[in-house]
């Protein structure tokens, strides 16, 4: 008989559980925990490198902001594995580094100017509703696991993830866009 291309689904389609699965809600929140860590971390590798890609300023300065908030995000994330006694050593977000891939190949595909500065609003606008979505279902399972001050964090984070997606969006409808359209007229 031969492979399918996912090894890990049997002939009806039924994933097979891997030896280290969560068996229950607090484990799956602690390992979505170690993948946004992980993800937040890759992520401040990746962002210095947008912002010098990028030449509209005030995009500059945006990424460059976010850098920090980012830093911050990583901090409030240690303190949450502290107060849950749990490692904060992160799991491979494959999300994450597809994101950011993508973003880079936006970079290598696009001329330096107003149409790299829109591709890399793009890039970033699916890394923030990625971690709108991961953050919104992390606080969702902390009030659900009764972690109240954990929930309170990862709120706190996910108000700064709506904020980043806010001000790229505007970024884009106030200049970048229209920027770039021009160019495709010149």
């Amino acid at each position: 008989m031969k492979k399918t291309e996912n090894q890990n689904e049997n002939s009806q389609g039924k994933v097979k559980v891997k030896s280290s699965a969560a068996e229950g809600l607090k484990e799956l929140f602690i390992d979505e925990l170690k993948d946004i860590v992980y993800a937040e971390r890759a992520l401040l590798k990746s962002l210095p490198k947008m912002a010098k890609n990028a030449s509209e300023p005030k995009l500059v300065t945006a990424i460059e902001e976010h850098v920090v908030v980012t830093q911050g995000q990583v901090e409030r994330l240690d303190k949450i594995f502290e107060i849950l006694v749990e490692s904060n050593r992160g799991k491979k977000c494959n999300a994450m580094e597809g994101l950011i891939k993508e973003g880079e190949s936006i970079m290598e595909e696009t001329e330096e100017g107003p149409v790299r500065d829109a591709g890399i609003i793009s890039a970033s606008q699916k890394i923030e509703h990625y971690e709108i979505a991961s953050y919104g279902t992390l606080v969702a399972f902390a009030k659900t696991l009764g972690e109240e001050e954990i929930a309170s964090l990862l709120e706190a984070t996910l108000a700064e993830e709506k904020e980043a997606d806010s001000l790229l969006t505007e970024s884009a409808y106030n200049s970048i866009n229209f920027e770039a359209a021009e160019a495709d007229i010149d």
